[in-house]
Parts: structure tokens; sequence; C-alpha cells
């Protein structure tokens, strides 16, 4: 009974949206080619939709730039942490070292 209920609420959509299709068609290739509109844009609204579109170029470029900067800084960061790794390894090897000394000694 659900399957059948789905179905008939499937079919009415279908042609629904079929109807809506066959009404609409005909408008749709009556509007103009180049993408124009039946109004034209106030000087200050095309003055800040284009500082829109430039903050937004230079917002993508900042963020290019942040992740060469990041990643140069995670790169030096890594340098300094293998090479305090391996000072503080040689410091544990002389200190077993010292410990085993003191060991034999007593």
């Amino acid at each position: 009974m659900l399957q059948f209920i789905a179905f008939i609420i499937f079919i009415f959509s279908f042609f629904g949206i079929a109807f809506m299709l066959y009404k609409k068609a005909p408008l749709v290739g009556m509007l103009p080619k180049t993408g124009s509109h039946a109004f034209k844009k106030h000087d200050l609204v095309a003055k800040v939709e284009g500082k829109v579109k430039d903050l937004h170029f230079h917002f993508f470029s900042k963020q290019m730039l942040a992740h060469r900067v990041l990643s140069f800084i995670k790169i030096w960061t890594l340098k300094a942490e293998t090479k305090l790794d391996h000072l503080l390894h040689s410091i544990r090897k002389n200190a077993q070292e010292m410990d085993k000394k003191t060991k034999k000694r007593k």
C-alpha cells in the first residue's frame, strides 16, 4: 500500500513538472541570448559588485600567500624539531654512558 501511494505521488509530480516545462519552455526560448536583463543596473550597484569580485580575488591570493608562509614556517619548524631530537638523543646517550661508568665504579 505504501509503495502504491509513493508511486501515485511520483506520477503526479512527474506530470506536474512536465506541465510546467511545457508552459514555460516558450518563455525561456524568448529570453535574450546575451544574458542582459530588462533593466540596467545602477552605477553604484555595478561598482559595489565589481569591488566584491575584486575583493574575492584578492582574498584568494591572500590565502595562497598565507598558505606559502605557513608551509615555510612548518618546514623550518620540522627542521628545528629534527635538530633538537638529534641533540636530545646525543645527550641521552652521553647520560647513559655516564650512568654505566658510575655503576662500574661502585
